[in-house]
């Protein structure tokens, strides 16, 4: 009497896709910073280095957007059921 699994679809599987986006904003930053002085200070705020934070990330998250649209099947897949109707759940 329960529901019955028609089959699976696949889907992205959105939770891997994290550390992955934690790893594209770390590499856009690292690259577009690399030329910088090594003088942060804990104690101070860093205007610029808080603008080039937000643009990797910014940046990253385009990217993945993008390329979750265009190319869904590169990303991690999981399986997501669909379920038949069965007679009792047909309105008569």
């Amino acid at each position: 009497m329960g529901i019955e699994v028609g089959g699976y679809h696949g889907r992205v599987d959105l939770p891997k896709l994290g550390p992955s986006l934690l790893i594209a904003s770390a590499l856009i930053l690292a690259i577009r910073t690399a030329r910088w002085p090594a003088d942060h200070d804990a104690h101070l705020s860093n205007k610029s280095l808080e603008k080039e934070i937000e643009f990797a990330i910014g940046l990253a998250n385009s990217v993945l957007s993008k390329l979750l649209t265009k190319h869904e099947s590169i990303f991690p897949q999981r399986k997501e059921p669909w379920y038949q109707a069965t007679d009792e759940y047909i309105p008569k």
